[in-house]
């Protein structure tokens, strides 16, 4: 039994090992997005084949008994078959899919949504694909820039299928080629910008993938609605770098705005000093002033020298000039 769980061991430490490396360097991107709970049901296609099946055989067996006055195994027989013919002839599409019907290996048609009818043996539905939005997530992992600078990027892919005849017919598999379209479009993108540019300028990196698949996508009838990128990853030696950037250019704009507002007062006191030369009452006013705007927020006290206390003589009553 320790045997055995020692091989146990090992060999989920060898999946785990396999699932990281493969996670490393997986190229296909993830592409499972539809939730279960919600799968469209398939239970009233079943019953609505069901009923046809057992209505025909019915059919059959009274028509045999009509002709030859009871049930025989012959009828039964051809009941059977043509029963199982009407079933296989019938079908139903939901309402988002659309069906390539093909006539001897040739494309006759697109039908549905809804009930539709083929010919047996000679008609068969090749495809069904459904015509709702699809989101699709993928990534260009370890990419490198115009800087040779190595970023992660995700990324949502938004599309649908337009032209269910053209994905069918001009594309094999068109949910793998779009996805790998997708990838690829990043990865280039992200290989003619700087990792500056890529992290920064986001939004342009949107409208040039969308731009670049919808050229690329278009024949196999699909749409691409938008494309957002979720997540740039950068290392963490250049995130360091450019965070001191960043304050540097923040420290840069703050100097410049001190120095703007000392130039500003500079040049206000300029044209004030004429006015404050001649005037002594304008003066003694803008001395209170600075006094007050001093105490207004704290609760200290202020001591005022007897020579500059002079100044305020004039506007103090008689009965407090001599204690000052």
């Amino acid at each position: 039994m320790g045997t055995s769980r020692k091989v146990r061991e090992k060999s989920d430490l060898v999946a785990t090992e396999i699932d990281a490396r493969g996670k490393r360097f997986r190229v296909k991107p993830d592409t499972v997005t539809e939730v279960i709970g919600e799968k469209a049901s398939n239970a009233g296609v079943i019953v609505f084949a069901v009923a046809i099946f057992l209505l025909v055989f019915a059919l059959c067996l009274i028509g045999g008994f009509v002709l030859q006055g009871r049930v025989t195994l012959v009828a039964i027989a051809v009941g059977v078959i043509a029963a199982a013919l009407v079933v296989s002839s019938c079908h139903i599409a939901q309402q988002w899919e659309r069906v390539v019907v093909l006539r001897l290996g040739k494309l006759n048609r697109v039908a549905g949504p809804g009930l539709f009818w083929t010919w047996p043996i000679i008609e068969s539905n090749t495809m069904r694909v459904d015509t709702r939005m699809r989101v699709t997530t993928f990534g260009a992992e370890e990419t490198l820039t115009a800087d040779l600078v190595s970023l992660d990027v995700n990324a949502v892919l938004f599309w649908h299928v337009w032209d269910a005849e053209a994905a069918c017919i001009e594309v094999g598999d068109f949910t793998a080629a779009v996805e790998l379209s997708a990838q690829t479009a990043l990865r280039d993108a992200i290989g003619r910008a700087s990792a500056a540019e890529v992290a920064i300028r986001r939004d342009q990196l949107d409208r040039e993938l969308k731009k670049v698949l919808e050229e690329k996508v278009s024949p196999w009838g699909v749409t691409i609605l938008s494309v957002e990128v979720r997540d740039i990853l950068l290392p963490r030696d250049l995130q360091e770098v450019m965070s001191l950037e960043a304050q540097a250019e923040q420290r840069k704009k703050a100097r410049i705005i001190l120095i703007e507002a000392e130039q500003d007062i500079f040049e206000m006191l300029n044209d004030m000093e004429s006015l404050y030369e001649n005037n002594d009452a304008a003066m003694h006013l803008r001395a209170m002033h600075l006094l007050n705007e001093s105490l207004r927020e704290g609760k200290g006290t202020v001591v005022v020298p007897s020579s500059f206390s002079e100044g305020f003589s004039d506007v103090l009553p008689d009965s407090l000039k001599g204690k000052m």
